[in-house]
């Protein structure tokens, strides 16, 4: 699976060889990553919050058997695109960590990053907000709170050195980094409960400049 800097999900190339026009069997990680990406396109579907196997299977043109041969269960399949979620959007945060000073700013482009890479995988923002985790394990959601919980704590990081002139900055910036997080959860589950048609970055910098 492959991603910009933005973290947009792309297609898999599958060079052929020029002296065997023959299509060649995917190797098995791609075939995985056929299957994930297969998924998330079917995320983004109107009224998709739901995959079946079965319509998976019928979109790659392969069977529920052959699903079941590169991941164990749907479960599986999901916590492929988590782990792809994941590593996109802390690499990200990390550079913005590691080349900005803690403060407003910092946050601000944060929170900016995460409706980026929202409006860029619209499949994965139905994970993302749960939507598309409602009839699967429980240990999906869980793993998309603890994502946003992170999410949270590196805001809070950030806002703590834009407070250090109160006399609470710690609360100050615990509040802070709740309201954005609260602000960013709100805007994906709007862009994804509106069929992608109401953009997560509507009014963004005014919005955050408003909470900050």
């Amino acid at each position: 699976m492959q991603n910009d800097d933005t973290g947009a999900i792309s297609a898999a190339e599958s060079p052929e060889s020029a002296t065997a026009p023959a299509r060649k069997r995917p190797k098995p990680g791609e075939r995985r990553v056929q299957i994930l990406q297969a998924l998330a396109a079917m995320l983004e579907l109107p009224g998709a919050e739901r995959v079946t196997t079965a319509a998976l299977a019928a979109r790659l043109d392969v069977s529920e058997a052959a699903l079941y041969r590169h991941f164990a269960s749907k479960a599986q399949m999901f916590e492929g695109l988590i782990d792809f979620i994941e590593q996109s959007v802390f690499t990200l945060v990390n550079q913005i960590v590691e080349r900005e000073a803690p403060g407003k700013e910092q946050a601000a482009r944060i929170v900016g990053l995460l409706v980026q890479f929202a409006e860029k995988n619209p499949g994965m923002t139905r994970v993302m907000v749960g939507d598309a985790l409602v009839f699967e394990n429980e240990r999906l959601q869980n793993r998309m709170n603890q994502f946003f919980d992170k999410i949270e704590a590196t805001l809070r990081q950030a806002l703590r050195g834009a407070a250090e002139d109160s006399a609470t900055p710690t609360a100050d910036a615990q509040v802070q980094a709740s309201v954005l997080t609260a602000f960013v959860v709100g805007r994906l589950q709007r862009f994804a409960r509106s069929g992608f048609r109401r953009a997560p970055s509507e009014h963004l910098d005014s919005a955050v400049a408003l909470m900050l």
